[in-house]
């Protein structure tokens, strides 16, 4: 892997896992414009530190937010900080078994199929824009919402579903408060990147003899840093009502991707 190759992989991963444009979608279009050169376990192993970046950015940014909700747990006792918590586990749910019994089929739709993936950008689209036409509303998540929101986040497994513009959007569509949407849709997604990360290490065989190291530190980097560049700037966003920005994007790069896969 070429130190370019590592830094643009670790920009996509950081921008696209925070930006409602899809990070599957994306990696999946890199991967066409590769020619998906990265292969076998360098490429496991660049997935994982990739991941560890984007999730160390988030761990940073809502650092004050995670420190109230371990310090409340860690009381046992019922308060909103451990209700949160519970929140967390129950949107985990459907997505966790998605991943467990349906991942063969899963991995069937990640072969480079720039039509769908090109049609679920322009799904991404139309939901990002609908949220915005929106009449802003100040409801907590609720547990049934949190359900949702676990079940929106397990569709959007589908390449070209942005998993925060879905799970954001839908809050907002619920009436949720949108710093609170936001806020609980990068937080929700913590547990199954660590356990993506999990997954990752056990199917690995062994890690890579001739990986190497700059290629590392420059997609870590890369990761961590953008990550949090589009965590801060997608929270502003959020609030601001302008995910019809980012539906304008998705729809453009919807079009040109399903114009790629069929000519």
């Amino acid at each position: 892997m070429r130190f370019v190759e590592a830094i643009v992989l670790g920009v996509i991963q950081g921008l696209t896992e925070f930006l409602p444009i899809s990070s599957s979608g994306h990696l999946e279009i890199g991967k066409a414009i590769f020619g998906n050169e990265i292969m076998g376990q360098e490429s496991l192993f660049m997935t994982l530190v990739l991941h560890f970046g984007t999730a160390l950015s988030t761990i940073v940014v809502f650092k004050k937010e995670i420190y109230e909700i371990i310090k409340g747990i860690s009381y046992f006792k019922k308060n909103e900080h451990t209700q949160f918590s519970i929140k967390i586990i129950i949107s985990m749910i459907p997505a966790t078994i998605v991943g467990l019994f349906f991942q063969e089929q899963i991995e069937t739709l990640f072969s480079r199929n720039m039509v769908l993936v090109g049609g679920m950008l322009l799904l991404t689209a139309v939901i990002l824009f609908i949220s915005d036409l929106t009449r802003d509303m100040k409801k907590k998540i609720s547990f049934f919402n949190a359900f949702i929101l676990g079940i929106v986040q397990s569709v959007a497994i589908l390449p070209g579903i942005s998993r925060s513009g879905s799970t954001i959007a839908s809050a907002v569509l619920l009436g949720v408060d949108r710093k609170k949407a936001t806020s609980f849709s990068f937080l929700m997604v913590l547990p199954l990147i660590f356990g993506s990360m999990v997954k990752i290490i056990f199917d690995m065989e062994t890690v890579p003899q001739n990986i190497s190291i700059i290629n590392l530190t420059l997609g870590f980097t890369a990761a961590f840093l953008s990550g949090i560049f589009a965590c801060k700037w997608m929270i502003t966003f959020v609030k601001k009502s302008k995910l019809k920005y980012f539906s304008y994007y998705c729809l453009f790069i919807g079009a040109a991707t399903i114009f790629y896969g069929l000519f």
